[in-house]
């Protein structure tokens, strides 16, 4: 197989690196970070400008036409930079979920002004009892004349809290199955609680208080939903692997930068043999993580199959293992200066965890792959 990149996709992946260098260093990002957006409005603005916003679009929408490995690229160097924009959410899950279920309609009257930046988008799927299943939801979609009528509670919501349109999954009153909707923050009724998280991007929690949205802002059929979210997620699980690739990639160089200057008893601590055993740990997750995230980037546009979503957790189970032991490692191998909020070590620390257990942890993955192998299934057909 082929792993190397097109002259088109070396040069996207060289633009967001240098745009990412030049432009997003450590203290910028802070000051980002403690600004009233919690991101940059002018990073964005050169993102739509060179055309990153629109990658993971469709051409017909005005969009870039990419595929998992050009998300892949993006996300690999915003994660490198530990930047605080919404992409993920935005231009791949949500914008994501308009393209599969949106009419044609609603797709030509969003994505355009989303592939260029203008419009920022959120997923509202998460509730205090959903535990990475969003077709769990308990917020109720009501029918009503003309519309529906909304209750809920949402929690966590990734760039909610300055998004345009936010994507809110409900149940349907009668029971059947989870329906998709599009919600103006600013209707009557809604009411947003915004915070930072605790790795730095800016977060929500939403309360739903019998919310009138008109019929057309349904997403797709009614109480169907549940299967393009699933996929979706697939799609940002690819993608947000390729986050925390960049983050562990920069982890590692600050360590070994770290232990070739430190000096203990006169040598770098780097010479010390008990480091290098971990260092060469490290390295070898890092690389393994590497080729799942390529093979997720790789299938993440597949046809939905049960293949395509074993891959998928196989990749993300391993990512968030690599991702828990390069944190925990690094800061091990910097010692006290490796938990100070002035590096930035710590904030890919912080940020590799959080990333861990956003779309579903390694727990959660785990339990999806063994579901999803073909031995089970044999073994009991053959007893049968």
């Amino acid at each position: 197989m082929n792993f190397e990149l097109n002259e088109e996709q070396q040069m996207l992946a060289d633009t967001v690196e240098r745009l990412v260098r030049n432009t997003y260093g450590f203290e910028q990002r802070e000051a980002f970070y403690q600004s009233p957006q919690g991101y940059s409005p002018e990073f964005w603005r050169q993102l739509s400008e060179l055309g990153i916003t629109s990658v993971p679009i469709a051409t017909d929408y005005e969009g870039f036409g990419g595929t998992g490995v050009e998300n892949m690229l993006v996300m690999k160097e915003l994660g490198r930079g530990l930047c605080l924009e919404p992409y993920l959410h935005s231009q791949v899950y949500a914008a994501g979920l308009i393209q599969q279920l949106g009419s044609v309609e609603q797709r030509q009257k969003i994505l355009p002004s989303v592939a260029s930046g203008e419009q920022l988008l959120a997923v509202a799927d998460e509730e205090a009892g959903t535990h990475f299943h969003p077709e769990a939801s308990e917020c109720t979609a009501v029918p009503c004349e003309r519309g529906w009528r909304l209750s809920g509670h949402k929690r966590v919501v990734i760039g909610g809290e300055l998004a345009h349109t936010i994507l809110v999954t409900a149940r349907m009153s009668d029971g059947d199955g989870v329906s998709l909707f599009l919600l103006d923050p600013a209707a009557e009724g809604v009411s947003r609680t915004g915070y930072p998280c605790i790795d730095g991007p800016r977060a929500c929690d939403l309360e739903l208080s019998d919310v009138y949205v008109e019929a057309d802002a349904l997403i797709g059929p009614a109480g169907k939903a549940g299967p393009a979210l699933a996929y979706q997620r697939g799609r940002a699980l690819a993608a947000q692997c390729a986050e925390a690739l960049g983050s562990m990639e920069e982890a590692f160089r600050l360590t070994l930068e770290y232990l070739k200057t430190r000096q203990q008893f006169g040598s770098p601590i780097g010479r010390f043999q008990a480091l290098q055993h971990r260092m060469a740990e490290m390295r070898g997750e890092l690389e393994l993580a590497r080729s799942m995230t390529i093979l997720a980037a790789c299938v993440a546009d597949d046809p939905d199959s049960s293949e395509r979503s074993r891959r998928l957790a196989a990749a993300k189970f391993v990512v968030a293992r690599a991702s828990e032991l390069i944190a925990e490692q690094s800061i091990q191998l910097h010692g006290g200066i490796g938990m100070t909020w002035e590096y930035s070590l710590a904030h890919h620390a912080k940020r590799l965890v959080m990333l861990t257990h956003q779309f579903g942890d390694d727990d959660f993955h785990l339990g999806q792959y063994s579901a999803l192998l073909e031995i089970p299934r044999q073994a009991s057909r053959q007893v049968a």
